[in-house]
Formats: structure tokens, sequence, C-alpha cells
């Protein structure tokens, strides 16, 4: 064995001695809530995809005829030739839908990250990130060369100290959170971030990953609670709710230009597929004309936690934290011994100690299935 395999198989067996190795596992899903995984066929509660729209005839149709007149690829960069005329019809729905002047597509929400914070925030800037957003986030600020400071988890108060003492030795400062935290489902205080923002003269960027689609009437976590806070860098994807792959930033015209101009995850990426790009803009249609319909995700969620004895869920997204990485393995196995797919998330995914199942809620998840899910989890999983 040579000293590249001794090193990597050296890490595996730390990764196994500590549960936390993973493996790809093939899964194929039928439709939007059934998966055959390991020789079972069981109801899946570990998919992103909350209106089960991968599935919808008519985004299937779309992604079909876009291949059908484009073909299957984009061909090039999208600042080359691979800018095909989708795009600019999903960047103006994208734009509307979040009511901002523009928006810019990437190719996936990670590359958008990864792009657009270095773009904002070089070294005489600071970043300053819930402790819980998204790798991705980490990635751009660290990205940025910037100074990374992060701050607790939904504490407006440690942000407010923190530029106290920060704000006068940068000239820039980014605050940057998820909308919907996607390990835990609950939401940014964004409205208070906002007004902190505005006051101290940051600016605020929202990573709406796990919102457009099912919160605030579909239009995403800025949105909550029938308001409309104007957080200035609206950031997502269309790979969850919208049921396709991309991600996006919807900001200023000044502010999109100049991502488009500097953003090197995008500048450096082949353009994405024009059936990715068809079958995200037939999503958006269906989305704002069925309102009720992008409200089930929240409301199933909401069902279950009430039924499990669980705190009142803000999102789709429903963590069962049970601890340590061995048990929830084993939590894992028994819910797929009752017919469930339910996901173990262990760290570094999420925090030492807070292992956990995280559940995810779809429209078409049926009320009965939920309703014995709650049951398994609240008296053979909690109870103990």
């Amino acid at each position: 064995m040579n000293s590249l395999d001794r090193f990597a198989q050296a890490k595996l067996d730390d990764l196994q001695r500590r549960h936390l190795h993973r493996a790809l596992t093939e899964t194929l899903r039928e439709d939007g809530i059934w998966v055959e995984r390991g020789g079972r066929r069981l109801l899946s509660f570990s998919c992103n995809d909350y209106l089960n729209l991968t599935q919808h005839p008519t985004v299937k149709q779309a992604a079909i005829a876009a291949i059908q007149r484009y073909g299957a690829g984009s061909g090039a960069s999208r600042l080359v030739t691979g800018n095909h005329p989708l795009y600019a019809e999903l960047e103006a729905r994208l734009a509307r839908i979040k009511q901002t002047e523009a928006a810019c597509v990437f190719g996936s929400g990670y590359l958008a990250n990864a792009g657009i914070i270095p773009v904002l925030i070089g070294r005489d800037g600071l970043v300053l990130v819930d402790e819980l957003s998204h790798a991705c986030l980490f990635a751009g600020a660290q990205l940025s060369r910037g100074t990374v400071i992060p701050f607790r988890h939904n504490d407006v108060g440690h942000v407010r100290a923190l530029l106290a003492e920060q704000r006068g030795r940068y000239e820039h400062v980014l605050i940057v959170t998820d909308g919907v935290f996607s390990m835990d489902g609950d939401l940014a205080p964004l409205a208070e971030l906002h007004a902190l923002a505005g006051d101290t003269d940051a600016w605020l960027m929202s990573d709406d990953a796990h919102g457009l689609g099912v919160i605030g009437g579909g239009r995403g976590s800025s949105f909550s609670g029938n308001t409309h806070i104007p957080v200035p860098l609206q950031m997502g994807t269309l790979s969850k709710a919208i049921g396709a792959y991309g991600g996006y930033l919807c900001a200023s015209s000044a502010a999109i230009d100049l991502i488009r101009n500097r953003a090197r995850t995008l500048i450096y990426s082949t353009g994405l597929p024009p059936s990715s790009v068809a079958a995200a803009i037939a999503a958006l249609d269906l989305i704002e004309r069925e309102p009720a319909y992008a409200a089930l995700p929240v409301q199933k969620a909401k069902a279950f936690t009430k039924r499990a004895g669980l705190p009142d869920a803000l999102s789709p997204i429903v963590p069962v934290v049970i601890g340590e990485e061995e048990a929830t393995l084993a939590a894992s196995r028994l819910l797929a011994d009752e017919g469930f797919l339910a996901a173990a998330i262990r760290p570094p995914t999420v925090p030492a100690g807070t292992a956990r199942l995280r559940l995810t809620f779809t429209a078409q998840h049926p009320d009965d299935a939920i309703e014995r899910l709650a049951d398994i989890v609240r008296d053979k999983i909690l109870v103990h």
C-alpha cells in the first residue's frame, strides 16, 4: 500500500470507529415520495423536493421540450455562448417573485455562495455569519479572504455587539444567514437583522434554499408572516421546492451586474442545461398559481410535531435530535423497518452531540402515514 492509500485508509478507519463513515446508496425515486433503496420500498421523509415538483407532468414536459429545442447541454459558460434564451425568462421570474430589480442564476447553490461573497468582501472586509449557516456560506466567506466571525445562532444581540466592536475597523461588512436553517428548520430573524444592517451600513444576505416555494406564500423566508422584508441580497437554490437544479441571487441591478462580471464560479462554470432552466420556470408558474398547495409542506410538518409532542414546526424541516451517532443510526434503521426513509444526520453536518433524524415533509405525504410516523417517533424513539 502506497503512502496515499495508507493515509486514506487511516482516515476511513477513524471515521468508521466514530460512526461517521458515509457511503453512497443507490436510490430510485419512483415519484415524489416513494423510493426503492437497498431492496426495500420506503416512504421517504428525507428529500428536499417539498412540493414534489420533480415528478410533476408540467415540469417534466417543460424540461423535455427544452431538450428538443435547445439540446442536452449549454455548451459553454454563460459569458461565452452558454447563455441560452431561457435564462432571461428565469431570472426575470425570480426577480419578480422576490421583488428585486434583477437576478443572476448560477450552476448550483454552493457555487452561488462560493462566488457571491468574495465579490462583495475582500481582505479589508468583515463577514458575520450565523454559526448554524450552511457550509457553503462559510466556504464563500473563507474564500473572500476577509475576516470571518460566526455569531450565536439567531442571536441579534450578539450581532449588535459584534458590530459595535468591529464595524469601525472595516470598510465593508456583510451579515449572512440561512433564511430557513437546513438542519433545524427554524427561521432567521430577518426583520431584526435587516434593521440592524441598515443602522450600521452593513449588507444583509440570506440563503433561502429551504424557503422559496414553501414559506411566505411560496416567495420565501423574507415574506414570512405576510410581511415583506427587503433583504438586499437574496440567494437560494432551484433544487429544493423548485424541483430542478441551480442557484440564484436576487438583488439590485447594479449588484447583479457586478456579480455577473466578477463571480468566478459563474464566469468559469458551464451554463446550466436548458432542461433545468425550463423546469424551474414551469415550477415557478405552478407555485405562483397555487399558493395553497405551496403551504401544504409546512401544514403537514406542523401536524407531525403536534402529534409527536415536538415544538411547533416553522418550515417543512423537523429535526428529531438524538445526540449520539450510533443511537441515531439505530433509530434510522428502526424507521426503515417500519417502511420509512429517515436519514441519520451526523457531525460534521451538525454539531457534535446533536446527531439527528432530519425529517422533511412534502405536499403529497399522506396524512395517515404522517400520523403513524409521529406515533413511532414519540413512542419508540423519543421515549429513550
